[in-house]
């Protein structure tokens, strides 16, 4: 298996090289050597950084992620969690697209004051709802 620096491995992941330095902190990549000052990694970190990215963009926490890997570094991700995530991404999603939805109403209602719309009255409703 291949080894490469850790600013190889940032050009290309397209993480910063800091954000590498972390994510070992956390637990969640492991170099397997040096070449000077720097880490080496093995070629299945990208793989894992994809992972992480992913986790990350879905909305999970450091610490969520990191539950996802065995101590072994194997993937386990509990189907559950990522039923909830979902479920929980549907939420924000339906809630975005009505806030949209009534700021795109918003920008071209008629109304001589916003206040005296019906429709930007549901959006400070939905937003206060957080």
């Amino acid at each position: 298996m291949a080894s490469m620096d850790i600013a190889e491995v940032a050009r290309i992941s397209g993480m910063p090289a800091s954000a590498l330095r972390y994510y070992e902190e956390k637990g969640l990549i492991v170099s397997v050597g040096r070449r000077g000052l720097r880490r080496l990694f093995d070629d299945g970190v990208l793989e894992k950084l994809a992972l992480i990215a992913l986790g990350r963009a879905s909305g999970f926490s450091l610490d969520e992620i990191g539950g996802m890997f065995g101590p072994d570094g194997d993937l386990r991700i509990d189907r559950q969690l990522l039923t909830a995530k979902a479920d929980e991404l549907d939420r924000t999603i339906k809630k975005l697209a009505s806030m949209r939805d009534g700021l795109r109403h918003a920008a071209v209602c008629k109304a001589a004051n916003h206040l005296e719309c019906p429709t930007f009255r549901r959006i400070l409703r939905i937003t206060a709802r957080k």
